[in-house]
């Protein structure tokens, strides 16, 4: 059973997505923000990280780079990227990872993308981000 961690700030949207999941069989733990996700990360390391983009305290491409600098095999962890972003592609291209889905999407579509992840295991690789 593939264990799951949903960032999520929308509680609606989390546990519409740990109820989804849920019933695909995955273990499924939901974080409100990126600094409660890496704190979830830090008392077990997921499988699979679905993350929002614009979130309070801590934003989806700022808790991305965080797990990337710790370098202690969380930087490793696949990410999906599911945000209504205008710009997800470009969020996701700076992130790093090749999964992304914007909202709204259809069900099948995300379960997709997330057996894709588990199954290529495809860590995001950051862009460092340029000096102004």
């Amino acid at each position: 059973m593939a264990k799951c961690l949903i960032v999520e700030d929308d509680p609606d949207i989390g546990e519409s997505l740990s109820s989804i999941l849920d019933d695909e069989c995955y273990k499924v733990r939901i974080a409100h923000d990126g600094r409660e996700g890496l704190d979830e990360i830090s008392k077990e390391i997921p499988d699979i990280v679905l993350l929002d983009v614009e979130m309070p305290v801590l934003n989806g491409p700022d808790m991305a780079y965080e797990l990337f600098i710790q370098v202690c095999g969380k930087e490793l962890i696949p990410i999906v990227l599911l945000s209504g972003v205008a710009n997800l592609k470009q969020v996701a291209e700076q992130v790093g990872t090749p999964y992304f889905l914007a909202k709204p999407y259809p069900i099948d579509r995300l379960l997709n993308l997330v057996q894709r992840a588990l199954a290529e295991k495809r860590a995001p690789v950051p862009r460092l981000r340029e000096k102004t």
